[in-house]
């Protein structure tokens, strides 16, 4: 099996990690003001050095600054932007929050965070641009930058975004589009070439409570796989030459928590022949996410690649390198083994409080990850 010429790498990963304890702390007081903005910029500086050094050591090849920056995956990003701002949490009929409690591990209800647009979407200022040139300044290997896809500021439908601001929805869709051509276009000129897009909204489709919540908004949820494509493929057009840039499905990942369950089958036409990434990652940690079928509609010579969430970030069994090589057989049946790459199923810390895992934990799993890879394909890069 031939050596990946860069990334998606045989060996991945989605991006977040699991905060020392020093930093988590020192995050929840600055979010009281009990922390200096200065001293947690030096001390989230120190400690992105060092998980660095920890991925590389692990064996991967796409080092990221494992998001000890953010608080969320999403919200800091997306907050960044002129006219966006958080509202709470979305709410979905029949519970409190969206989320049965059968959907979590803690016991706890989970939903995801809401976005109100309250005036003209606008990229004032770079957001990730310096993040990124930290890791690539403190890596020999690539420098991975993650985000959250423009789709996540769908949420809501007309009711979330402002009439005085947008009477036409067009043009609301025009400027997400543009607000983050400009961000990879920053990201570019800094020297990036590998963005992933964090997205949760095509695996809620597969959901059908989920896919529900997009009705009440005002939306037609058949219609919502083309409409995402579309606004995904408008931004990556313009990306800079070079670039890889690839798209996770997240089904929700908040303190071991979960939103969405169903297989990729709703999507999976549109997914993979009509969205401009190069690459996929898709959870399939458990049995929430359907099977492999989907990935029949891969289309045939495709240089694209789906790299295959096996390993799960919300539980600490470490999974056995012979059931991930069955996994990985039964999806190349779908795909070629040569397009096929292994990841965790998400991050280790969609928020700054991570899952309940303990560190060791997450060590071995990427660990095994980049083991599993070297043995089916001869390498982890």
């Amino acid at each position: 099996m031939g050596v990946s010429a860069g990334p998606p790498f045989r060996a991945d990963h989605v991006g977040s990690l699991l905060r020392v304890p020093e930093l988590r702390a020192a995050h929840e007081k600055s979010l009281q003001g009990r922390f200096g903005a200065e001293a947690l910029r030096e001390l989230q500086d120190r400690c992105i050095r060092e998980v660095i050094r920890y991925q590389e050591s692990v064996g991967l090849h796409a080092i990221t600054d494992g998001e000890y920056r953010r608080s969320s995956f999403h919200a800091d990003f997306i907050e960044k932007l002129d006219g966006a701002k958080a509202t709470g949490r979305l709410a979905v009929e029949g519970t409190v929050s969206g989320v049965d409690e059968k959907r979590t591990v803690t016991g706890k209800r989970f939903a995801p965070r809401a976005f109100a647009i309250v005036g003209k979407l606008r990229h004032s200022r770079p957001i990730e641009v310096e993040n990124f040139k930290f890791v690539e300044a403190n890596t020999q290997r690539t420098a991975k930058q993650t985000m959250p896809s423009p789709t996540m500021l769908l949420r809501g439908g007309r009711a979330a975004v402002s009439s005085d601001a947008y009477p036409d929805l067009q043009e609301f869709y025009a400027d997400i589009a543009e607000v983050y051509r400009v961000e990879l276009r920053q990201l570019g000129e800094a020297g990036c070439r590998y963005v992933q897009l964090d997205d949760t909204n095509f695996a809620f489709l597969c959901d059908p409570k989920l896919a529900e919540s997009f009705r009440r908004d005002g939306y037609d949820p058949d219609e919502m796989p083309g409409r995402f494509a579309n606004l995904i493929n408008s931004v990556v057009a313009g990306r800079p030459a070079g670039m890889v840039v690839g798209i996770h499905l997240c089904r929700g990942n908040s303190a071991g928590q979960w939103a969405a369950q169903g297989g990729y089958e709703p999507v999976a036409e549109v997914l993979f022949e009509s969205v401009a990434v190069d690459a996929y990652f898709l959870e399939y940690d458990d049995e929430r996410s359907g099977g492999f079928e989907p990935l029949r509609f891969f289309p045939k010579g495709s240089q694209k690649r789906i790299v295959l969430g096996l390993v799960s970030t919300k539980a600490s069994a470490l999974e056995s390198k012979d059931v991930l090589k069955r996994r990985i057989d039964a999806a190349a049946r779908y795909v070629p083994l040569e397009n096929l790459c292994l990841s965790p199923q998400c991050g280790f810390a969609s928020t700054f409080r991570g899952n309940p895992i303990p560190e060791a934990v997450q060590r071995r799993k990427l660990e095994r990850v980049v083991e599993v890879a070297e043995e089916v394909w001869g390498s982890a890069r």
